[in-house]
């Protein structure tokens, strides 16, 4: 396992080795002292069409660390710091994960994320640190200029749910101290 931290400390990648076949391949997508600090409660999955885009979401009183991958698909994964005492606040990371690179991405708590599907369809899994909290559900603008996220987006505009589209910027957002 190759362990590579972005420009934001603490949000890293993880590109796992690789033993392929005739038959296949095999690879560990995860082992507790990668991230000895963390506890998984709850693992997701979602299927997503081109163009859609998820996100930015995150939770405020039952914040979610997320280690994130692709197991059918491309994505292009963002995690935007909106800790307000951290040096790195509002900015944002970002890397495309594919069940090709195998790459995991993990996202710590205190920020949000969201993914655009640039294949046909993506199949996304995550693991969280906490559980999925109904009520404690909330998101920052997808194209807020003053993150200003360059989404490959080929110029059209993205699917989006309609809690997505109606999405606060991050100046209006609720944020971490």
């Amino acid at each position: 396992m190759i362990e590579t931290e972005l420009t934001i400390p603490g949000v890293k990648v993880f590109t796992p080795r690789v033993f392929e076949d005739d038959r296949g391949y095999f690879f560990e997508s995860f082992r507790s002292h990668w991230l000895p600090e963390v506890e998984f409660v709850q693992d997701n999955q979602s299927l997503s069409v081109k163009k859609t885009l998820r996100g930015l979401h995150y939770q405020f009183e039952n914040p979610q660390g997320k280690l994130v991958r692709v197991v059918d698909g491309v994505v292009f994964d963002v995690a935007v710091d909106i800790r307000q005492s951290s040096p790195h606040f509002g900015q944002a990371v970002s890397r495309v994960l594919s069940a090709e690179n195998k790459e995991m991405m993990w996202v710590p708590p205190g920020f949000a994320h969201g993914f655009l599907v640039l294949s046909d369809t993506a199949e996304f899994v995550y693991k969280c640190t906490d559980y999925y909290a109904h009520g404690d559900e909330y998101g920052i603008r997808w194209n807020d200029p003053e993150i200003a996220i360059d989404w490959p987006t080929e110029g059209l505009p993205p699917l989006l749910s309609d809690k997505d589209e109606a999405a606060p910027c991050l100046k209006d957002a609720k944020l971490f101290p």
